[in-house]
């Protein structure tokens, strides 16, 4: 159905992810790629000022962590590992995902949502930042 599918996830909350999971190997049937992105908060400068080499650790320590969760996830699958990518960004979450998007050339993209309020229409907050600005056709799983 697609062949290239972003799904933002966020590994540190991975029920959220579950039921997108399906949706998401449905859309990639018959030869399709998922590329699984979790975005981690850009790290502010002003806060480790001095401290660069400890920012670094501590951004390369969020990386492995959220690396080990992603690959973990992975197996949850079951589309064959190739067709399952993973990625880390830093930064903001609505901005690194529609760069993704860009990048990838993604047909799709498949987020899971909860914590709704009134204000963001009865989507989560990301989900809700996603789709105002993707340029992308976008699944909001719930």
């Amino acid at each position: 159905m697609y062949n290239t599918i972003l799904m933002p996830v966020d590994v540190f909350e991975m029920e959220l992810s579950d039921k997108a999971v399906s949706h998401a190997e449905f859309l990639a049937q018959s030869d399709g790629i998922i590329h699984l992105l979790h975005v981690l908060p850009q790290s502010s400068a002003m806060l480790f000022r001095g401290f660069a080499a400890d920012l670094r650790r501590f951004e390369e320590h969020l990386t492995r962590e959220a690396q080990e969760k992603l690959d973990s996830m992975v197996a949850h699958f079951s589309l064959p590992q190739p067709r399952i990518k993973t990625m880390i960004r830093f930064g903001n979450m609505r901005d690194e995902v529609n760069k993704a998007a860009e990048e990838l050339r993604a047909d799709v993209i498949v987020i899971g949502s909860k914590n709704p309020s009134i204000t963001t229409h009865l989507l989560g907050s990301n989900a809700a930042s996603v789709i105002r600005y993707a340029t992308v056709p976008v699944f909001v799983i719930r």
